[in-house]
């Protein structure tokens, strides 16, 4: 009776995501004609401006009087912009709500909104996640590591994970931790605040990520030594190896890093698996020291800054743009 009370269940649950999923794009796809109409219906007009601000107004009052809420004149814009922006219904997301819709709507850049897109899609992520990945300028932080090229390759694909330096983002965003005292940090501290909140961690890692352990012992001629956190990434069949750091880069630090990733290399990953990536995240990096202390063939280990507030998106952008202008 228990079984199949679960079986049940399940059965139940997975018919109601269903239903909600299809609701949702019933919604958007109505809300998408709702814009058709509004536009078409205003280019019958003279003075545009004019006649579209009273249209929505005389619609909003029409409307919530036949169909209740939902049907302000802010509403009514923004389904007016759906079609704008979405001006062929088949180019909508099945995947995505009228909210994820309300969200994106407010990104002029095409690159960028195709990209959360993207990102949506393959990471189901929530109407709250991508509000939160965009305020953290997710997609600005991982094109700035790339090219023109590169940079409208994310809008096609979203992040595509297929070497060590597609999981790096300079900087990581750690604002959920709701850190504001860099002078008290410690190390200790920090690497108890990411684990108490793995989730949100292992979100802003990015894609493929599972957690293995931390504070890990090694013993090499009978001295210990502890790796902070260790990771595996799914995308790239391989463990990594993150060493926080409260103050700036030093080149014993990547030093320190190097002999975890030898050592795993050697005894702890398995044939069939790839070379382990070592990460170092610091509050300050200095790219000469990382320069010049790692290899140049180097594609295992990485360093990257770390903040715990929100970045200045608009500097971030104002860099992606420059980065789109080169030929």
């Amino acid at each position: 009776m228990v079984n199949i009370s679960k079986d049940i269940g399940l059965i139940i649950e997975n018919a109601r995501k269903q239903a909600v999923t299809q609701i949702n794009t019933i919604m958007v796809k109505a809300y998408w004609e709702i814009g058709r109409k509004i536009v078409e219906e205003e280019q019958k007009g003279e003075a545009k401006a004019e006649y579209g601000k009273g249209l929505l107004k005389e619609l909003s009052k029409e409307l919530s009087k036949q169909y209740g809420k939902g049907f302000s004149s802010d509403n009514l814009l923004k389904m007016r912009n759906l079609y704008i922006i979405f001006p062929k219904s088949e180019t909508l997301s099945l995947k995505l709500g009228w909210s994820h819709y309300r969200t994106l709507l407010k990104i002029d850049d095409k690159i960028k909104r195709d990209f959360y897109i993207k990102e949506i899609e393959s990471q189901n992520w929530s109407v709250r996640e991508l509000q939160r990945q965009i305020n953290s300028a997710l997609f600005e932080r991982i094109a700035l590591s790339r090219d023109r090229r590169g940079v409208i390759e994310l809008s096609k694909k979203g992040h595509v994970i297929e070497s060590g330096k597609d999981l790096i983002k300079d900087p990581f965003i750690f604002e959920f931790l709701g850190l504001d005292n860099i002078e008290k940090l410690s190390e200790s501290n920090l690497e108890q605040k990411l684990i108490d909140n793995l989730q949100k961690f292992i979100l802003e890692l990015g894609k493929g990520f599972s957690f293995v352990s931390r504070q890990e012992r090694i013993v090499l001629d009978s001295t210990y030594f502890y790796i902070d956190l260790v990771f595996y990434n799914r995308f790239l069949k391989c463990f990594v190896i993150i060493e926080l750091k409260v103050g700036e880069l030093k080149h014993e630090h990547l030093g320190q890093l190097q002999m975890y990733v030898n050592y795993y290399d050697r005894k702890i990953k398995s044939q069939d698996e790839n070379k382990t990536i070592g990460i170092l995240l610091c509050l300050d990096k200095k790219d000469s020291v990382v320069e010049y202390t790692l290899p140049l063939d180097n594609n295992q280990l990485f360093a990257s800054r770390y903040k715990l507030y929100l970045p200045d998106k608009k500097e971030l952008e104002e860099k992606v743009k420059e980065v789109l202008r080169k030929s």
